[in-house]
């Protein structure tokens, strides 16, 4: 029987192609032809196509191995894998996607090389391999040439190039591994070169680039290796090709187990692509931040001053039509598994203002290779009109309510930061007119927000117009400037939050039973939110205690899922989390000392 699937994996990537790599060295998780298509590994969600047996995987298993360690090369996404024998003989594998600067561009082809070494002794191995087709309907169908396999995996269609001997490829037979094996795998066309001569060069070239893009950031002084790893695994969520942001590599990873809570997370969220810019930000890398507003812009322009959804495909595709496929089992078996998000059909008004906020940074940002220009304000303003027209009408709000409609208290938030940084650009243009124009509007939303959000007789702001419940979101108020932290009304609605929300080293979105019943599990983001508020509350100490606690609870390549179980500590919900991710990043910077007490 296989081993019971859990999340401790690591992705590798190239800002094209992605996969998630298990401890022991397998492909579990990969789809093609991008990070939303079709998984061809899919072992994660146990596809039904392999009946008793496992598939969806790429192996390599040493034969009486005795231990296995896995780590990433010093500030790459190139992934090492290292297993010892009970005999003393020792192999490597090392996993990557190229991705290099080439001819004056990035090269990022949907790839990835598998180099495997002997490193003492003489292992014996067996490498095995079954993608799968049709979401787990079908294995995939091989073709063997000289020295490469083709895979048709339904749609997609894939060729290995070795110079391992594919007989024992093809038997899934155990031998003797006496040099050194390339591996790559990509899409079916001839391999013209040398692939282990290729997969050194691209392996030295590859470290060379994430080294160089590491190195361009500001760090904090603490923290220095899981804020490099959270920042290079946001960059890993990226596709280059349009500048768009995934909420995660995977889909239907449950947020807790049994609960039916099971969704699509390869696409692109406005709101968290605006988290994940806003903290790169923080970091100095501009060139995600330049990348996803030139997908912002195009997104302005195919809105046209309308209704926008609160996610696009990475291509900028509306229809996102959520449906199940049935031939996969699910993670641990708990489907379903979903295709699509059927959150695309939501009205959630925030997205306004996380469209706007990351934009406003074109029109100061002087090492931007573009920077705003007045048709881009005016542009912008279309998306202003649209905010300032629904900050006072329901919506499913941020935590994506499919039956439940209310004037979300944050989702007018940020209808009202779209209307303020609008001021504050109009401002920057020379445009006093306008920039009076849209801090009047601001102005009302704000007096909206001031008397409608506020609960006189429980002396809090509420989660939702006329409301009395409270969610996580409210600690945005001052961390948007809305209120400054030290106002009554934040500390009033703060210490309600941490009184309702918190649990033990958690922090929950809400505890009001929603579509799917009562939350079971923590949202890890939202623990982060609440380490930044008391920061800014003035408990120091104890934020940098909690974020600690935080840090503890990653996996071994150090990521964050969607969510943990709070009496158990384990991590449930897509993976890896850009959410969770932004947070770790956030809290580091704000919570470090500063570089000047060592330097």
């Amino acid at each position: 029987m296989p081993e019971q699937t859990n999340l401790d994996l690591s992705p590798i990537g190239n800002c094209a192609a992605t996969a998630l790599i298990d401890r022991r060295g397998r492909f579990v998780w990969a789809c093609y032809p991008r990070i939303d298509g079709e998984p061809v590994f899919s072992a994660l969600l146990e596809p039904a196509c392999g009946g008793s047996e496992e598939a969806g995987f790429w192996s390599v298993e040493m034969a009486d191995v005795n231990e296995t360690t896995q780590a990433y090369i010093r500030n790459t996404a190139v992934l090492r894998t290292e297993m010892r024998d009970r005999h003393g003989a020792v192999v490597e594998v090392i996993d990557f996607a190229p991705r290099l600067h080439h001819l004056n561009r990035t090269y990022k082809p949907w790839a990835f090389y598998r180099l495997i070494r002997p490193v003492s002794g003489t292992p014996r191995i067996r490498i095995r391999m079954a993608p799968t087709g049709n979401w787990g309907r079908d294995l995939g169908a091989a073709t063997y040439g000289s020295s490469h396999i083709r895979y048709e995996c339904g749609p997609a269609v894939m060729r290995l190039t070795t110079n391992a001997p594919l007989t024992y490829l093809r038997e899934d037979q155990t031998f003797r591994l006496e040099g050194p094996l390339g591996f790559h795998l990509g899409p079916d066309e001839p391999y013209p070169n040398d692939v282990l001569t290729d997969a050194e060069h691209m392996l030295r070239a590859t470290i060379a680039y994430w080294q160089g893009w590491v190195r361009t950031l500001t760090i904090p002084l603490e923290w220095q290796e899981a804020v490099i790893r959270a920042a290079i695994t946001l960059k890993l969520c990226s596709y280059d090709d349009t500048g768009a942001i995934v909420a995660a590599m995977t889909t239907s990873i449950p947020e807790a187990a049994n609960t039916g809570r099971n969704w699509d997370y390869r696409y692109c969220w406005i709101r968290d692509a605006y988290y994940v810019v806003r903290a790169l930000n923080r970091l100095g890398a501009a060139d995600m931040l330049e990348s996803y507003l030139v997908y912002l812009r195009n997104l302005t322009d195919q809105a046209a001053g309308g209704h926008v959804q609160p996610l696009y495909s990475v291509s900028l595709q509306s229809d996102l039509t959520e449906r199940i496929a049935p031939d996969m089992t699910g993670y641990r078996g708990m489907g379903p598994v979903r295709v699509g998000n059927q959150a695309y059909e939501h009205h959630q008004h925030d997205v306004y203002g996380q469209m706007i906020l990351p934009l406003t940074q074109s029109f100061f940002d002087a090492r931007f290779l573009r920077v705003g220009t007045v048709a881009d304000f005016h542009a912008l303003e279309k998306v202003g009109d649209r905010a300032f027209a629904v900050y006072d009408k329901p919506d499913a709000g941020l935590w994506e309510f499919r039956t439940i409609a209310r004037v979300h208290t944050y989702s007018a938030l940020l209808c009202w930061a779209a209307c303020d940084r609008l001021a504050n650009v109009a401002l920057s243009l020379g445009l006093k007119d306008r920039s009076s124009f849209w801090s009047k509007r601001a102005g009302i939303i704000r007096k909206a927000i001031e008397e409608k959000a506020w609960n006189e007789k429980l002396g809090i702001f509420t989660g939702s117009f006329g409301g009395e419940e409270v969610d996580a979101s409210l600690l945005q108020l001052f961390e948007l400037g809305f209120l400054p932290a030290d106002d009554p009304r934040c500390v009033a609605t703060f210490k309600e939050c941490e009184r309702q929300l918190r649990k033990g080293d958690n922090f929950y979105r809400y505890v009001e039973p929603d579509d799917f019943g009562e939350p079971e599990t923590a949202f890890n983001f939202c623990t982060f939110w609440y380490i930044e508020a008391l920061h800014l509350m003035g408990r120091t100490e104890e934020a940098r205690e909690l974020f600690e606690a935080m840090l503890a609870r990653r996996t071994h390549s150090g990521l964050l899922s969607e969510d943990v179980k709070v009496d158990t500590g384990e991590l449930w919900g897509n993976f890896p989390q850009t959410y969770s991710l932004v947070g770790l990043i956030t809290c580091a910077v704000l919570l470090s000392r500063p570089w000047t007490t060592v330097r």
